[in-house]
């Protein structure tokens, strides 16, 4: 082995058993004798390469291409079918973090259990726990025992022991999302100070910016074989255009099958094509159905953000609606003392100011009040109009007030939809539901419904 190399691996060829077929128990394997069949599958196929001192290395491929199984033949989990494997130096795997954690023993105690699976003596952990509690951020919690962890703290606890380990060869597979994005981040930039500290470092990602900002080298395992290595950039962007690539060519298959299929298929050519431009007509109204409701949703927002604007009562289920020629600019819910007041008395003084503004001077306006209980019930409603018997002609800008002297209202909760209606007309200028949500108390009374009645009881 040259000695500027970490890691040597030499024509290294790994297969599988698959079974097809297998039966678990005794019983079955005795009575089903041949259903034991299976197929030999060869995941890696002669790969050769080096890792040097200090370098880090990120191994990339789509799924199954045997990235996972060549960190692992590297940590000897697995032995290769054929070819050799060299590492110099001390090895650290974080492929299955936590594993040998108990989950009855403290986080302490398993520092301790999960380090002595790294070959660290327990002399050794004493001077490095408090640095690994440190990093895992779980002082608060690391004398609990380890099943009282979430996912996210076990998976914590395990990394900062792994990644505290004086190790010369550091092996890493897709586990880099451990915890909350801040101890990701944190985690991201530990492993970087050990590469600068000249830790040798491989790893295993589909992640393939972390690959770029920490690798020096990408190697490109393609169906067992090494199709690519150099800088990590260079590699990741060639992958990635090969993926687009394939995509498109597993998408041009796709459509000559589809074809194919159409011809094998005269009879039903004309009736699936009229099928499909009825689809793609029927998409294209859809779509177009979908854009319409998606503007009326972004103006309905627009509109109803703008009930905040002038009111600062305003309730948290206004929403405004309207043709837009007339609007308010400012409306107030004030009590008899003419402050602003979501809060009142059955028999108080209600006064209700609204400000506009119109492009359509001269156009007569009608200004309505509604009022609804928390329970949807109607409970009264007063316009312009039906009061003064004429309509308010609009100027520029304008004011109106609306005054209930004695509030019939018994105790409850209640909306006020404010409207400024067309004349001799249900369409609207401007209208806010539920602008105002104002409560109702009623002390002293001792009566039930909705409305405050003069009455008295009288035995004769």
């Amino acid at each position: 082995m040259r000695p500027e190399n970490a890691i040597e691996v030499r024509d290294v060829r790994k297969n599988f058993k698959i079974y097809l077929d297998k039966g678990h128990m005794l019983r079955e394997r005795v009575i089903h004798w041949n259903r034991n069949r299976y197929e030999r599958r060869e995941v890696l196929k002669g790969i050769s390469f080096d890792v040097k001192k200090g370098e880090s290395v990120g191994l990339i491929g789509r799924n199954g291409c045997g990235k996972s199984t060549t960190l692992k033949l590297l940590t000897r989990i697995l032995r290769p079918n054929g070819g050799t494997i060299e590492i110099q130096g001390r090895v650290c795997s974080l492929i299955e973090l936590g594993a040998g954690f108990h989950p009855d023993m403290s986080g302490r105690e398993n520092i301790y259990i999960n380090a002595s699976i790294f070959g660290i003596k327990a002399k050794e952990v004493d001077r490095r726990i408090a640095d690994i509690i440190r990093f895992s951020e779980l002082e608060e919690f690391i004398d609990n025992p380890v099943r009282t962890y979430s996912s996210g703290m076990y998976m914590r606890l395990a990394f900062s022991v792994a990644i505290n380990v004086d190790a010369d060869v550091l092996l890493i597979d897709e586990i880099l999302a451990v915890g909350d994005n801040s101890f990701q981040t944190k985690c991201f930039n530990k492993l970087k100070s050990l590469k600068e500290q000249g830790t040798t470092i491989v790893i295993v990602s589909h992640a393939l910016g972390q690959i770029e900002k920490l690798c020096d080298r990408a190697i490109w395992i393609d169906e067992g074989v090494i199709r690519q290595e150099g800088s990590a950039r260079k590699i990741c962007k060639e992958y990635l255009e090969k993926m687009e690539a394939s995509r498109l060519e597993r998408a041009e298959l796709e459509y000559r099958m589809q074809l194919e299929d159409e011809k094998r298929k005269k009879e039903e050519e004309e009736r699936r094509k009229e099928e499909r431009k009825q689809e793609e007509e029927r998409q294209r109204q859809e779509k177009k159905r979908e854009e319409e409701q998606q503007r009326k949703h972004e103006e309905e927002k627009r509109r109803n953000a703008s009930c905040r604007k002038i009111a600062t009562q305003c309730g948290p289920d206004a929403r405004r609606n309207g043709s837009g020629e007339v609007q308010f600019t400012e409306v107030k819910l004030l009590d008899a003392e003419g402050r602003e007041s979501l809060c009142f008395n059955t028999g108080d003084k209600m006064t209700v100011t609204m400000k506009y503004q119109s492009k359509a001077v001269g156009e007569p306006l009608n200004f309505v009040i509604c009022l609804t209980r928390d329970d949807w019930v109607f409970c009264y409603g007063n316009a312009f109009k039906s009061m003064t018997k004429q309509f308010c002609m609009s100027k520029k800008s304008g004011e109106v007030e609306y005054t209930i002297e004695r509030l019939g209202l018994l105790k409850g909760k209640y909306f006020m939809d404010v409207r400024l209606q067309k004349p001799n007309s249900e369409e609207c200028y401007d209208i806010i539901y539920s602008l105002f949500e104002f409560e109702v108390k009623s002390p002293g009374l001792h009566e039930a419904g909705m409305l405050h009645m003069d009455c008295r009881w009288e035995e004769k």
